[in-house]
């Protein structure tokens, strides 16, 4: 499955906005797909998971309550909507599939990765 995530952008602190990630290649629905960002200076660290059907999401507790991620399986594609935006969120935000939901908060993570799609808070 390939992926290309957009919609990243220089916004102010408490500002929205919507990530998208598009896929193609084999069924869409068949994977569980997610959000990584790296910060400056920092590792990888896990966003948001969203299940094949979209029926079960997975949340950092970092973005609960401020970041909502969600799919659409007739478009293949998956959003990550970002509310209440802090500097702190400022990171390469990355998509990334795989088969299972729980393999994104593991230490192995997903397969499949897209391009990452830089997003700024200013405070």
């Amino acid at each position: 499955v390939q992926l290309q995530a957009s919609g990243g952008g220089l916004v102010q602190a408490g500002d929205s906005l919507r990530l998208s990630c598009a896929a193609s290649g084999r069924t869409f629905s068949s994977y569980a797909v997610g959000w990584f960002r790296r910060a400056p200076g920092k590792e990888h660290e896990f966003v948001a998971a969203i299940s094949g059907s979209g029926g079960r999401t997975n949340n950092a507790d970092s973005v609960k309550g401020r970041f909502t991620i969600s799919r659409d399986n007739v478009k293949d594609m998956v959003f990550l909507q970002m509310d209440s935006l802090k500097a702190e969120d400022t990171a390469v935000y990355y998509c990334a599939a795989e088969a299972s939901l729980a393999r994104f908060t593991t230490t192995t993570g997903p397969r499949y990765w897209g391009q990452g799609t830089l997003v700024t808070v200013s405070s």
